[in-house]
Formats: C-alpha cells, sequence, structure tokens
C-alpha cells in the first residue's frame, strides 16, 4: 500500500524527533515541501494524496541526511535571508537571522558605494543592492569558491549589473573608497568551536573562527578602514554577542567617530559601527 503525503510526514518526524533533530515536524515539512515542488504552506492540502515513488525516496533520503545534522539549507539548497531566497553551498556560511540586524542597521545610512568584506554568500550585499536600488558595490572574499555562490546570487537576485567580486583578503586586493564598509567576519574564538553545534561541522571553518581570540578580524578590518571610506562614511561590522565593547574600542581607536553598539532581535549585542569623521 502507498505511502500518503501524512503517512510520510509522520515517519519522517518520528526519525528526527529519535535523532535528536530540533523541530522535526518543522524540518519534515519543509522537505517534504520540496519533493513535492510546493510552498510548505501548501503541505497541509496534500496530507491525504498518495506519495510517489519518486518523492517518497527523495524525501526519505533527505530525512537520512537531517538526521547526520546536515543542515535543512544545504539538502534544499538555499536559505531564505530579508525575504529572498539565497542559493548556499557548504563553501559558504549559512544565511543567518542575526545578521539582518546589519542590514537594518546599513539602511538606516545613506550610501552610493558599498564594500562588503569577506562576503562569503553574498547575502549582505546583493541584499544591500537590492534594497538600494542605485546602489553600487564589490564583494570581497579570500575563498574563489564562495565567490562563485555570490556571483550566482547577485545574478539571480537581478542585481549582477551593479556588483563585482574580487578575490581578496579584507582589503588587499580593494581600491578606491566607500560610503559604507559591511563585515560578518569569522569571530568564533578557536577554544569555542569544540562546543558549537554538529551542523556547523557542515559550514567552510575559516568562515567561522579566526583560529585565535574571535577579534583577530576585527582588528584587521577596524585597522584598515579609514582609507578606504569616503567623508562620513560607516563602517558596520556584525559580531558576537559578547564582543561589542572590544570592537567599539578598536574603532575608536583607530579614528572612527559616533560609534555605536546595536542589539539583535533577542537584546544581544550583534552590530558595532562607527562613521569616518567629515
Amino acid at each position: 500500500m502507498k505511502l500518503t503525503v501524512q503517512g510520510a510526514l509522520t515517519m519522517g518526524t518520528q526519525w528526527l524527533a529519535e535523532a535528536g533533530i530540533d523541530g522535526p515536524a518543522r524540518d519534515a515539512r519543509l522537505l517534504m515541501a520540496a519533493c513535492l515542488g510546493i510552498d510548505p504552506s501548501r503541505v497541509t492540502l496534500q496530507l491525504n494524496d498518495p506519495l510517489d515513488d519518486v518523492a517518497e525516496a527523495v524525501f526519505f533520503a533527505d530525512i537520512l541526511d537531517r538526521i547526520t545534522c546536515k543542515p535543512i539549507s544545504h539538502i534544499l539548497g538555499h536559505r531564505a535571508f530579508w525575504g529572498r531566497k539565497f542559493s548556499v553551498t557548504p563553501d559558504v556560511l549559512d544565511p543567518r537571522p542575526e545578521t539582518e540586524s546589519l542590514i537594518a542597521a546599513a539602511l538606516d545610512v545613506p550610501f552610493r558605494d558599498v564594500l562588503d568584506l569577506g562576503t562569503g554568500s553574498g547575502c549582505i550585499l546583493v541584499t544591500l543592492l537590492a534594497e538600494r536600488p542605485a546602489a553600487v558595490g564589490i564583494g570581497a572574499d579570500v575563498s574563489s569558491a564562495a565567490l562563485d555562490i555570490a556571483c550566482r546570487n547577485a545574478r539571480e537576485l537581478g542585481v549582477e549589473a551593479r556588483c563585482a567580486f574580487e578575490e581578496s583578503s579584507w582589503f588587499t586586493a580593494i581600491g578606491g573608497q566607500f560610503d559604507l564598509i559591511v563585515s560578518n567576519p569569522p569571530y568564533i574564538a578557536s577554544d569555542e568551536m569544540a562546543g558549537l553545534s554538529k551542523e556547523l561541522s557542515f559550514e567552510p571553518r575559516m568562515a567561522l573562527t579566526d583560529e585565535g581570540d574571535g577579534l583577530s578580524c576585527y582588528r584587521i578590518i577596524c585597522g584598515g578602514a579609514l582609507p578606504y571610506l569616503n567623508d562620513g562614511g560607516w563602517l558596520m561590522v556584525e559580531i558576537g554577542p559578547t564582543q561589542g565593547d572590544s570592537v567599539a574600542s578598536m574603532m575608536k581607536a583607530n579614528g572612527l567617530a559616533n560609534v555605536e553598539i546595536r542589539p539583535d532581535l533577542d537584546g544581544r549585542d550583534r552590530v558595532v559601527m562607527g562613521q569616518k569623521p567629515q
């Protein structure tokens, strides 16, 4: 007897729950929606339908992948960010809701030229350009594989003509000046990596940790930003929730003014921003 969508969902949810996966019903529904080629909100309408053999095989293969703690985004190949769908692979850090705090801060200031350091998937740069149709920008990353994904996202989301991508270790291959410099650099200290969730083992380690105290990338960015900013331009970085005071002090020590620490939606320090004096 063929499984119905409901039957497969029930089995998949049970397998995920037994494996200790958080939100097993949510994940099973997302995977089922992808197999059926529909929006997750429409799965309920098809609960009593028989599941064809191909969809059943794909669904349970995806469930088994998820049991290994492989991120949903890597199984589906995309992740939602600021209302858009971004392609992701194991070569880039997953876009995360916390990073939307950096987008919100950036959209509070005027800019026409933006530099995104450590662009990864390009989610920050592409989102800012999509929200500001007159703006142009550069995304820099040391990983050529990450830049391929960023280029794909720029193309798929319609901003390809207004951005360029450079293989660069921070500022080394960058020229010119910008109204806005943004970055979500690796900020996890090396001695904290062992305690992180298993899901993070599927993401590039170099995008997570500086293999030091978690602050070395901020030292480079804050120390080098001023010549690359237009007068009145802003530097904004995402931080770990305990790093606000340290990064704010770096910005002040390197000549930035109006330094501010902004929280994320959970009330944790998440963005540090500073302005080049006019």
